[in-house]
């Protein structure tokens, strides 16, 4: 739809009044593309959860602030999909300052960085952590196989900005051959999945120098009772998996066997499905005496034609309950946290896998926000799959993110950030 300008003197009265319409009907219009018309787009993200964020970290804002403690946070989740803009020009569009006594709503790029030192890490954890288990353990229930809520667990690395506190931190990638230390420092980030939408329900990063399985056994507590984790073969080791099968109630995981994995047979269950025990070595349970000489695990192996054969271990042993040809279809789901990373490392970061802060702090403020922010698109992404009917990995999560971001802006100028 055009407007033109229109000049009272030159045009009859039917005219102004086809104009007058037109304009009433622009505006109307107009006005259906605000966050009020999109009530799903933010509602999930109550308010209140802020408030109880700022108030259970002790951050709340305690006197008045250009830049208070709940704009900060909106800050940070704009600065997880506005990639390329400067935080100050994420401030000025999105009219997070309060405005001063001359009306100006603009602030210095000083009293930002004082915001979200002010801020800090701890809320926006507090608020995804909480979307983990409010949304994606709720997803994950609404998506069982067999009775199991069904999660993935693996890691990856992202670049974080290269200064001194973040060299010293989080250290850096020796490249071996002579080849020196990686340009930037590494973070090493490691999330539990829901499989079947892709909300994350835990995660936990830090040094890149910590093994990787150790951030994989902090997330084991956020694992539920009946539910069935899908692992890399990395993981395939007693202290790692004895303690996710041990410490909840049918609580199971699944991954391939690697080149040495060695078991003993003790029966066979069906065609290429047998009952088999592991050995559990004595460096392990010298470490962690709690760790059992042996456990019973199954090995169901297949073939598909052009590859080679391959092995699955898992803790699901009941042969009747969990039948083997539905186990070795449901393994290659494990690839969805792959393609779930993709879209954090590839969509949202836009390949630009450096994390903008230059503290540990800050670090991990912007990554809680890029964590949680994720969430937010692929809840409202599960709820569109709901009203077409199909599953949630059918939709398009870069359609997605665009339409979240779009929207985002288009209602900034109008009514508050959230």
């Amino acid at each position: 739809m055009h407007l033109v300008s229109v000049d009272p003197q030159d045009h009859p009265a039917s005219i102004l009044s086809d104009f007058s319409e037109t304009l009433t009907e622009t505006l109307e219009y107009t006005a259906a593309f605000t966050p009020a018309a999109f009530p799903t787009l933010m509602k999930d993200l109550d308010p209140r959860w802020i408030d109880e964020a700022l108030e259970t970290t002790g951050t709340a804002t305690m006197r008045h602030r250009r830049l208070p403690a709940d704009r900060a946070v909106w800050l940070v989740l704009g600065m997880a999909v506005l990639r390329d803009w400067s935080i100050t020009t994420i401030v000025n569009q999105l009219e997070l300052a309060m405005p001063s006594p001359s009306g100006l709503r603009t602030v210095a790029p000083s009293t930002i960085v004082k915001a979200r030192a002010r801020l800090g890490a701890d809320p926006l954890e507090v608020m995804f952590t909480r979307s983990g288990d409010e949304w994606a353990h709720a997803s994950a229930n609404r998506h069982r196989w067999r009775g199991l809520s069904l999660y993935a667990v693996d890691g990856s690395t992202l670049r974080v900005a290269d200064s001194d506190e973040n060299r010293a931190h989080f250290g850096s990638h020796e490249a071996g051959a002579g080849r020196g230390i990686s340009g930037y420092p590494l973070m090493r980030a490691v999330v539990l999945m829901a499989v079947r939408s892709h909300l994350l329900a835990a995660a936990t990063f830090g040094p890149y120098a910590v093994d990787e399985r150790a951030y994989a056994r902090a997330l084991w507590s956020s694992v539920p009772d009946r539910s069935l984790v899908l692992i890399d073969r990395h993981y395939l080791q007693a202290d790692v998996l004895v303690p996710l099968m041990t410490q909840g109630h049918d609580r199971h995981w699944m991954t391939r066997t690697k080149s040495t994995t060695q078991f003993r047979l003790i029966r066979n269950l069906g065609p290429g499905d047998d009952l088999v025990e592991m050995e559990v070595s004595h460096e392990a349970r010298r470490k962690d005496p709690s760790l059992p000489t042996h456990f019973d695990v199954r090995a169901i192996r297949y073939e598909r034609k052009g590859y080679r054969p391959q092995c699955l271990l898992t803790s699901m042993i009941d042969a009747e309950r969990f039948p083997a040809a539905e186990v070795r279809a449901l393994y290659h789901e494990r690839w969805e946290i792959e393609l779930g990373f993709g879209e954090i490392k590839t969509d949202m970061l836009e390949r630009l896998e450096t994390i903008r802060s230059k503290s540990p702090v800050a670090v991990a403020q912007e990554m809680w926000g890029i964590l949680l922010v994720y969430n937010l698109v692929r809840l409202e992404m599960e709820r569109i799959a709901d009203e077409l009917g199909v599953a949630p990995i059918r939709i398009s999560f870069v359609a997605a993110l665009r339409s979240f971001v779009e929207l985002w802006l288009l209602g900034s100028k109008s009514l508050s950030p959230g």
